[in-house]
């Protein structure tokens, strides 16, 4: 078989999968729809953790989550969710809303966009101690 044919074969199937699983809707991002989805997403990561509260961005791609322990975030990470505690982060705010630079590899930075108001809220939650 001719290089050029199964180059064009692979490319191909690649792109054919890829819009298979967009048109199947497998490629949209997860939204937490309520707290309970936020909560779902946290105790997936954290099973152990007690949550004492949680809060929504409004566009729901992310949320602030408390427990017993301390502040974290839950966010949507394509079609997944990911977490992460927020004991070493610094947190900046930016014309958007906030930014989170964590002290990981896998997610060193974060920024979520918030409006005027809830830039504001998100702010006293996290400068709030437990």
């Amino acid at each position: 078989m001719p290089l050029e044919f199964l180059g064009l074969l692979v490319v191909g199937g690649i792109a054919g999968i890829a819009l298979l699983l967009h048109l199947l809707g497998l490629s949209t991002s997860q939204q937490f729809v309520s707290e309970k989805d936020a909560r779902a997403a946290w105790l997936r990561h954290r099973p152990d953790d007690q949550i004492v509260s949680v809060l929504l961005t409004q566009d729901h791609s992310a949320a602030l989550i408390e427990t017993k322990t301390g502040k974290g975030l839950v966010w949507s990470f394509g079609a997944d969710s990911t977490a992460r505690d927020l004991d070493l982060a610094k947190i900046s705010e930016t014309a958007q809303g906030l930014t989170f630079t964590l002290p990981e590899f896998t997610a060193p930075k974060v920024a979520l966009h918030l409006s005027a108001d809830e830039k504001s809220l998100w702010r006293s939650k996290l400068d709030h101690p437990l």
